[in-house]
């Protein structure tokens, strides 16, 4: 899922920030904060980052991109009522992948 963008600008952000906080972990959304003459900043959650990070980890190796896609497509093709839950961790040892 693509978490929503949204923008605000830095004084209303420092402002409201406990509440800025809780709807940026709450809803996984990024905020942009806008701040004048300086670059953009972006609000994104813990979870959302080790997300993020998780997957260029993993499509950084274009074996493990293939590997990926693959296991993806093949997911597509198949009756979602044969498709067993499975860990990440029991994917990733299916498809190879070492993680650390």
């Amino acid at each position: 899922m693509i978490p929503t963008t949204d923008s605000i600008a830095y004084t209303n952000a420092r402002n409201g920030l406990a509440s800025l906080l809780d709807r940026v972990s709450k809803n996984s959304e990024i905020v942009i904060i806008n701040r004048r003459n300086k670059p953009d900043v972006a609000l994104i959650s813990k979870e959302e980052l080790d997300s993020l990070l998780e997957t260029v980890y993993l499509l950084r190796s274009p074996a493990n991109a293939r590997e990926l896609f693959k296991a993806i497509d093949e997911s597509k093709q198949m009756d979602d009522a044969t498709v067993e839950p499975q860990s990440v961790e029991d994917l990733c040892e299916d498809l190879g992948i070492v993680r650390e």
